[in-house]
C-alpha cells in the first residue's frame, strides 16, 4: 500500500512526497482512513512507529476541507496536547512540512520561552495549536486563548502526561472545548486511570494497537553489563572509546546524575551535552540540535527530556541508569533502530538494579545477553547478598540495656520525679518539707550503701544530673514557703 491509496489530497501527498515519505506504517495504514471518516480513535502504539503522521496528516485535510473565509479571524480548529517541549516542537515541525503547500497554519506553545512569542502568533491566527498542558493553562486562565471553536482534539502519549501530573490540567482543558468533536487518543500503555479517560472521552472509537509495549524491535541489538557498584562512569568512557559509537543517547535517572556524566566525559574530552528539566528551552534546543547535527557526540537525558526526541540515525542508546517501570525500557531502546535501520541498547546494571534486570526480561520475553569480558565485573558474591542481606537483628539487641538492672532505678526515680511535680502546693509545704530532709538524711544514704557496688557505679553518674535538678527548686520552695502567705 502506498499513500495514494490512503484517499489523500493532492497537496499533502506533494508534502509528503517531498518529505520522502513513501510508504505508510502499519498505524498510519490503519488510522488515516478512521479520521478521515470523522471516527474517533484510540491508538496504542509506542514511540517510532509512525503516530505523528498518523493524526497529522487527517487533520490536516479535514480542516483544509473547511477552509476560513476571506477576512475572518483565523480560530482554533485543533488541538494537540503533548507531555514535553520537546515532543510538541517535534510535532509541529512534522505538521509545518506536512501541510507546506496548504493554507493551514500551526503554532507550538510551551513554557521555558517568551510568552510573548506566543501571544503573537496567536494574535495572526492559528489552525491548529500544539501544547504542553502547563503553558497552555496560563494562556486559559490570561483569557488569551480560546478552544470554543476546536473540532479535533489530540492528546498524544497520555500515559505520560498521567506520569508526569498533568492528567488533571488535561481534563480541565477539555472542560473549555466544545462536547461534540473527533478525539484522538494515543497511548503506549493503558493503566486503569487512562482507561477511564478513554471511556469519558472517546465515542464508539476505532481501535488500532501497533507493536505492543511488551516487545523490543529484533533489529535491536541489546546487551547489559553487571557492573561492581561504583564503575558505571569507567565503563562508560570504555565504551566511547570505541569509535563506530557515532551516536550515543544516554539516559540516566535523575537530572542531577546527567549534568554528572557529562562533567565526566567532558573529562576525557567525549563531546557531551545534557537535556533535563532543569534546562531552558533555548539550552534544550541547542543541545537536541548539535546532536543531531553531530557537533555532539553524546546526549545524556533523563526519560521526560528524552520524549520528543527524533532521530533516524542514532546508532547507540545506552542506560546509565536501568529504568524502574520496565516499558519505560521498551521506549528508552526505541529510540534506536528507527527508519528500517539497525541499532543497539547498551544497559549498566549494579546490584541494586538486578529486580529492575528482572522485571525488564519479564516484560519482553526474554533474556537480555551479559557482556561478561570487561574490567569491572559484578562480584557473584553481590548477587546473592542482595537477597540474603542480614536483619539488624544485632541492633535490636543492643537496645538491652534498656531493660538492664541499672536502668530500673532510674526508671522509678523519673516516675517519681515525675509524680512530685505532679504533686499540687497546697497539698501541704510539711510533706515537701518532710520528703526533702528524708532524701537527705543518713538513712537515705545507708538504704543507697545496702545496694551492690555496681549497681551504684552505674546509678550514681545518671542520678546526679537527673535528680538534683528537681531537687533543688523543691527544697529551695519548702524552705520560702513558710515565708509565704500565699498557701495559708
Amino acid at each position: 500500500m502506498t499513500f495514494n491509496d490512503l484517499n489523500i489530497a493532492p497537496a499533502i501527498l506533494k508534502a509528503l512526497a517531498k518529505e520522502n515519505y513513501a510508504k505508510p506504517t502499519p498505524i498510519q495504514e490503519q488510522s488515516i482512513p478512521a479520521v478521515l471518516a470523522g471516527r474517533d480513535l484510540l491508538g496504542c502504539a509506542q514511540t517510532g512507529t509512525g503516530k505523528t503522521a498518523a493524526f497529522a496528516v487527517p487533520t490536516i485535510q479535514l480542516l483544509s476541507e473547511k477552509p476560513n473565509k476571506p477576512g475572518t479571524v483565523r480560530r482554533i480548529r485543533s488541538l494537540i496536547l503533548t507531555p514535553t517541549r520537546e515532543l510538541a516542537l517535534q510535532i509541529a515541525d512534522n505538521i509545518k512540512a506536512y501541510s507546506q503547500f496548504t493554507e493551514i497554519r500551526c503554532s507550538a506553545i510551551v513554557g521555558g520561552v517568551s510568552q510573548k512569542v506566543q501571544e503573537r502568533a496567536l494574535q495572526q491566527g492559528a489552525d491548529i495549536i500544539i501544547a504542553t498542558p502547563g503553558r497552555l493553562i496560563d494562556l486559559i486562565n490570561q483569557k488569551r486563548i480560546d478552544l470554543q471553536h476546536v473540532e479535533i482534539l489530540v492528546l498524544d502519549e497520555a500515559d505520560r502526561m498521567l506520569d508526569m501530573g498533568f492528567i488533571h490540567d488535561v481534563k480541565r482543558i477539555i472542560t473549555k472545548m466544545p462536547t461534540k468533536k473527533q478525539t484522538l487518543f494515543f497511548s503506549a500503555t493503558m493503566p486503569p486511570e487512562i482507561s477511564k479517560l478513554v471511556k469519558t472521552l472517546l465515542v464508539d472509537p476505532v481501535k488500532v494497537e501497533i507493536t505492543p509495549v511488551s516487545s523490543t524491535a529484533d533489529r535491536i541489538k541489546q546487551s547489559v553489563y553487571l557492573l561492581a557498584t561504583g564503575n558505571k562512569q569507567k565503563q562508560l568512557n570504555e565504551l566511547l572509546k570505541d569509535e563506530s559509537i557515532v551516536s550515543a543517547l544516554v539516559f540516566t535517572r535523575t537530572k542531577r546524575g546527567a549534568d554528572r556524566v557529562v562533567r565526566d566525559l567532558k573529562k576525557v574530552n567525549v563531546a557531551a551535552q545534557a537535556i533535563h528539566g532543569n534546562k531552558s528551552q533555548t539550552d534544550r534546543q541547542i543541545a537536541l540540535k548539535n546532536f543531531k547535527s553531530g557537533v555532539t557526540r553524546v546526549l545524556v537525558a533523563t526519560d521526560i527530556a528524552a520524549r520528543g526526541i527524533d532521530i533516524d540515525e542514532l546508532s547507540h542508546v545506552i542506560n546509565f541508569n536501568l529504568p524502574n517501570i520496565p516499558e519505560t525500557y521498551v521506549h528508552r531502546i526505541g529510540r534506536t533502530g528507527r527508519a528500517g535501520l539497525s541499532g543497539t541498547a547498551i544497559s549498566f546494571c549494579e546490584v541494586d538494579e538486578l529486580p529492575f534486570l528482572k522485571d525488564i526480561e519479564k516484560l519482553i520475553g526474554k533474556s537480555i545477553p551479559e557482556v561478561k569480558d570487561h574490567e569491572f565485573p559484578m562480584p557473584r558474591s553481590s548477587k546473592s547478598a542482595k537477597s540474603e542481606r542480614p536483619t539488624n537483628s544485632g541492633a535490636a539487641k543492643s537496645g538491652k540495656p534498656k531493660a538492664s538492672p541499672a536502668r530500673k532505678p532510674n526508671d522509678g526515680q523519673a516516675r517519681n520525679s515525675k509524680d512530685n511535680t505532679a504533686r499540687k502546693p497546697n497539698e501541704g509545704q510539711a510533706r515537701y518539707s518532710k520528703d526533702a530532709s528524708a532524701r537527705s538524711s543518713k538513712g537515705f544514704q545507708s538504704r543507697n550503701s545496702k545496694e551492690s557496688p555496681a549497681r551504684k557505679t552505674e546509678e550514681n553518674p545518671a542520678r546526679k544530673p537527673r535528680v538534683n535538678p528537681e531537687r533543688k527548686p523543691k527544697t529551695d520552695w519548702s524552705r520560702k514557703g513558710s515565708k509565704s502567705s500565699r498557701f495559708n
